[in-house]
């Protein structure tokens, strides 16, 4: 035999980095093997073992993880370890056996998307529920945009969110937003209401037609100087880009809002606040108020009062 002779290393099959979205409740595991069926089942498993596996955007290991229709896997090249501390991610203002409240801050996402798997709420808080019970999950109710600040509520179980989900409009009392728009209202206090659809470009705007989704909002004024004002806005009905929207079609853009509109961004931010979120509990009928104070930056803006 040829001195120089290697006997040639067993190379473990590949498995292919990519995403799964789940379309019937299953086990983790048994999800995987109905996506990878033409590897070995230790192969398989192994995925878990060596932290390979997300579930939307947090790590699982356990094999019976309960997966839900909507659920979105991802399998990584490499192992994953996720840090959740959450202390400087965002703050958790109220806990019970059902439901997460936080408030928060701007440039956070509230879902994962293609480009940002784990740096999301829904990913964060799926990691720190985890870390109690590996079988702990989330459940995403609702959001609040990318560079607006605030109030997020999260279901804990499957019931909670069925629950809100399903009558979402009629359990909710308040959504309190505090908005910072370019020049001074005519009109100190009152209500737009409008039709909003969405655009080829993606872009909500209000429509005459009937067929859109029907927003209501009512403002007040808090307070104004030079060329800006503080308003207390009072969301009745709670669509996407509602706010924005609307004030820019009445000539008072949010500032710091390049998607509609050019304006000024004087704190270099969207200024936009979910200050309160008051809900019926469908579970146990109780009112349910969380808040989040006024940002520090939108007092500061306006303490030199105009008189």
């Amino acid at each position: 035999m040829n001195s120089n002779y290697k006997k040639p290393r067993y190379k473990k099959p590949v498995l292919e980095t990519k995403d799964f979205e789940v379309t019937s409740k299953m086990e983790l595991l048994e999800f995987l093997y109905e996506q990878f069926p033409s590897k070995g089942r230790n192969d398989v498993k192994a995925l878990l073992s060596k932290h390979r596996v997300l579930v939307n955007g947090a790590m699982v290991s356990q094999y019976n993880y309960l997966l839900y229709p909507g659920d979105k896997v991802q399998i990584t090249e490499h192992s994953f370890h996720q840090d959740v501390g959450l202390s400087n991610k965002f703050k958790i203002i109220y806990e019970d056996d059902d439901l997460i409240a936080i408030d928060k801050p701007i440039g956070l996402l509230a879902v994962p998307t293609p480009k940002e798997k784990t740096n999301n709420v829904e990913s964060l808080l799926n990691a720190y529920v985890q870390q109690k019970d590996k079988h702990n999950r989330i459940f995403m109710v609702h959001r609040i945009d990318e560079d607006t600040s605030g109030i997020m509520i999260v279901a804990k179980t499957q019931a909670m969110h069925d629950a809100l989900i399903n009558d979402w409009n009629n359990l909710v009392i308040k959504r309190g937003y505090y908005a910072i728009v370019e020049g001074h209202m005519k009109e100190k206090e009152g209500t737009f209401s409008s039709y909003l659809k969405k655009n080829s470009q993606y872009m909500m705007y209000s429509s005459k037609d009937k067929k859109g989704q029907y927003a209501e909002t009512h403002y007040k004024v808090i307070s104004e100087i030079d060329n800006y004002s503080l308003i207390d806005v009072d969301l009745k009905t709670g669509r996407k880009n509602q706010i924005r929207v609307q004030f820019y079609e009445h000539g008072h853009t949010v500032i710091g809002d390049d998607k509609y509109g050019n304006p000024s961004n004087p704190l270099d931010r969207l200024g936009l606040h979910a200050y309160q979120l008051t809900l019926k509990n469908p579970l146990n009928e109780k009112i349910m108020t969380f808040k989040c104070p006024m940002p520090k930056e939108f007092k500061e803006m306006f303490k030199k009062e105009s008189k």
